[in-house]
């Protein structure tokens, strides 16, 4: 974690309170920009149209209309100008990383998202990069970051300037109220910080994503997130004894009765899935609906509110359905067919336990055992190809059990003449072998080590004729 101060001197310090996984992948850049206006056809007569939305224009019309103070008009204004002003100044990474930040603006300026209640998010947003680009050091992507006299969890999204990063802000709250009353007034300042940046959406409160994302446009949110936040209010009225926490956190619950891109919820015959990203209906993620119900559950739990019970249940029907099915045998899936990394299986071993201990229902601890197992487990490994023909390239074909690094050497006695190693996920695979020139029995080595560090080998033989 890197720390700027307000003048510019740049730290690296534990912030222990801080998740270690990135659970929102670091995006492939995607840079939002407007539409260019079509040229009218030669000769044709030109029509008046009207300038398209702007953020001066729009920050100017909610001043007009009321919809936002005098006060907060010159706010907005002048943190934009200066956001402008410092870019024109800027050069290289640092020019381009706060342009995408505007340019990410004024992207929901043109598509009208821009709305009154997305300003503080957003403006928060822009002065932090204008902070941070003039200020602070060059960062490599997926670095956390914060401000020091703050609480709230940026992230560097190269190309995309830095981040609000929701969840780990949220987790960072769950995490110092696990740390005790002393860690109290902490989490009281992060949530104070990061209430007032939640926007209207899907008729209750949601903390939402700037940044362009695996093809979704911002703004987006989560139900891992949303979930996240609403666990932490929930360990805010635990530990201030304050009803105004839980009274966010029951306006926080509107998205998980909305169908996307505004809302996460996707009916099922069982109840509901709640979604990682709202703009990816399609897209089954199970840690992130794991985390969400840990959310759902813990405030029900605690608030007695029937809504809440009602959005766990439903979640709740679907994933016990779903847990199995991202169970290989051998390790965790992160989402159908693509196996979990080994930070990401930890991840979801954790939240089935915590399911377990609050639910008792079987499918979760009898996975979390599973996973749990997994990591200590070898790799198993299957040789499937015996036969080849001399003097032709050929494959050697294997199975694997779970996603590994796998060598392979083949031997004609003592002598090697083919060796590599890649990575494989869990299925059939093959090598690809160059043309061997001598008919006889040559002996393969296949090796393989998981993720874990588990390692397993074989040795079967290959008759080339």
């Amino acid at each position: 974690m890197i720390v700027l101060s307000a003048d510019g001197h740049a730290v690296v310090r534990n912030d222990p309170f801080v998740p270690a996984v990135a659970v929102t992948p670091t995006p492939a850049v995607a840079a939002a920009v407007a539409s260019a206006p079509r040229a009218s056809a030669a000769g044709a007569p030109k029509r008046h149209r009207p300038a398209p939305p702007s953020v001066h224009s729009d920050l100017a019309r909610f001043n007009r209309t009321g919809a936002i103070t005098s006060t907060a008009f010159r706010s907005y204004s002048a943190t934009l100008s200066q956001a402008i002003a410092s870019e024109n100044r800027l050069r290289g990474t640092r020019q381009a990383e706060l342009e995408a930040v505007l340019a990410n603006m004024h992207a929901i300026a043109v598509a009208k998202q821009l709305t009154p209640s997305r300003l503080p998010a957003l403006f928060e947003t822009l002065a932090r990069n204008r902070q941070w680009w003039t200020t602070g050091p060059l960062l490599a992507s997926g670095q956390r970051v914060e401000f020091a006299g703050s609480q709230l969890v940026w992230e560097y999204y190269a190309g995309q300037g830095i981040e609000l990063q929701v969840l780990g802000s949220f987790g960072k709250a769950d995490g110092l109220y696990t740390g005790g009353p002393a860690d109290y007034p902490a989490l009281g300042q992060l949530l104070a910080e990061i209430v007032p940046l939640a926007t209207d959406r899907g008729g209750g409160l949601t903390w939402e994503y700037y940044f362009s994302f695996d093809g979704g446009r911002p703004p987006w949110t989560s139900a891992m997130s949303q979930g996240t936040a609403i666990e932490a209010l929930t360990r805010a009225y635990e530990a201030f004894h304050d009803s105004a926490y839980l009274s966010l956190a029951h306006r926080a619950l509107a998205i998980f009765n909305v169908a996307p891109p505004t809302g996460v919820r996707v009916p099922t015959s069982l109840g509901a899935r709640y979604l990682q990203y709202s703009f990816a209906p399609g897209t089954a993620i199970i840690n992130a609906f794991l985390q969400s119900l840990i959310g759902l559950y813990d405030y029900a739990q605690v608030s007695g509110d029937s809504e809440a019970q009602r959005l766990f249940a439903a979640g709740n029907a679907e994933a016990e359905a779903e847990v199995p099915h991202f169970d290989t045998g051998a390790w965790s899936l992160y989402q159908p067919g693509i196996e979990d990394t080994l930070s990401y299986h930890e991840l979801v071993t954790g939240f089935l336990q915590e399911l377990c201990s609050r639910t008792g229902a079987a499918v979760y601890c009898t996975t979390a055992q599973h996973f749990s197992a997994d990591l200590k487990t070898p790799p198993a490994l299957a040789l499937l190809t015996g036969r080849a023909r001399v003097k032709h390239a050929f494959s050697i074909a294997f199975r694997l059990s779970k996603i590994s690094h796998v060598g392979i050497v083949v031997l004609r006695g003592s002598q090697i003449v083919f060796e590599t190693s890649a990575y494989f996920p869990y299925g059939v695979h093959a090598f690809a072998i160059p043309s061997l020139g001598r008919k006889g029995t040559y002996t393969v080595h296949l090796a393989a080590t998981d993720l874990a560090g588990n390692f397993n080998r074989i040795i079967g033989s290959l008759s080339l004729n």
